[in-house]
């Protein structure tokens, strides 16, 4: 059959698909095909696992499917997933910790998104009060002198935290050293990664007495860090993680953290996703849906003692 359209509007027909992103659809956009996409940097144990748990349970449970991808941070991935979603008739979907600036013709929900787009809800949580929980708490503990260890610079939470951070240390006066700050490089959630700024920490020779960690596997890698140079955990410098994943409790000593609610969040995204299919026009659908963090507190946290002098120390 198309021997018999001429070449010239072929060329044209091209060039309009060409102009206007056309990509054909497997399945028709008025039939429910109950399956959502799911976009995640990175498929491991922590965070995004945590999350996909409660995602899973709600979508399991009201007989759903979903499709995972995981980007690892790459651009080109974050702008291909959702087209190859839509391609294959999801219904909905949703991104874990990845920046959303895209206009669908789906429901979309991203947690710990922190976007703008139009007809995005975002599922968050409150910095603030995380990172108030936190610095309190060693403050309580007599600490007055703070290691910190930011995010990835890709990460959508680093910017977000960092800022509930410093207004929450300038509220309590607490100073921040830029000697005592570092940030996390490499797009793994290996403890590796904590491990190593904390030897550039170390390596400054300023002196501390608690470390406040971007996420728990930093926290484990500062931990290991610190014991390399003869400091101990809690008795020297006392360690602060975030995210309370599954291994928090099992380190020795178990992990103090900020607990961001991860299974919950996964639940509330689906449930989300799943109403806005459900019910396309309803004014009800929220902008933002904000989280309550809770402080876990285990033994890598206790009171300050004078600073170590071995804190600058190398092993």
């Amino acid at each position: 059959m198309s021997d018999s359209i001429p070449q010239a509007t072929k060329e044209q027909i091209f060039a309009a698909a060409r102009k206007f992103n056309y990509r054909p659809n497997f399945f028709a956009r008025s039939l429910r095909t109950f399956t959502i996409g799911v976009i995640v940097p990175e498929v491991s144990e922590g965070y995004a696992s945590a999350v996909l748990r409660g995602i899973e349970s709600h979508l399991l449970r009201e007989g759903y499917f979903y499709f995972v991808a995981s980007h690892r941070h790459r651009l080109d991935l974050i702008d291909e997933y959702p087209r190859l979603f839509l391609d294959r008739g999801a219904d909905g979907l949703i991104a874990v910790a990845t920046s959303w600036c895209r206009e669908v013709s789906v429901p979309v929900v991203t947690i710990s998104g922190y976007n703008e787009t139009k007809d995005v809800t975002n599922i968050v949580l409150y910095h603030k009060r995380a990172a108030d929980l936190a610095l309190r708490h060693l403050l309580q503990q007599g600490h007055r002198k703070f290691s910190f260890i930011k995010g990835q610079a890709f990460s959508s939470d680093t910017e977000v935290r960092w800022n509930a951070i410093m207004e929450a240390a300038n509220r309590l006066e607490i100073p921040v050293s830029p000697k005592l700050t570092a940030q996390l490089e490499g797009d793994s959630a290996s403890p590796q990664l904590g491990y190593k700024v904390t030897k550039k920490i170390l390596a400054s020779r300023e002196p501390f007495t608690a470390l406040f960690a971007f996420n728990d596997s930093a926290a484990m890698g500062a931990i290991r860090a610190l014991r390399e140079t003869e400091l101990r955990v809690p008795e020297d410098i006392s360690v602060i993680g975030f995210d309370d994943i599954q291994s928090a409790a099992y380190l020795n000593p178990g992990l103090t953290t900020v607990k961001q609610p991860l299974r919950k969040m996964g639940k509330i995204a689906a449930k989300t996703v799943l109403e806005r299919i459900q019910r396309p026009d309803s004014d009800s659908n929220a902008e933002y849906i904000t989280v309550e963090p809770e402080l876990v507190v285990r033994e890598t946290t206790g009171p300050a003692t004078e600073i170590p002098r071995k804190c600058g120390r190398m092993s």
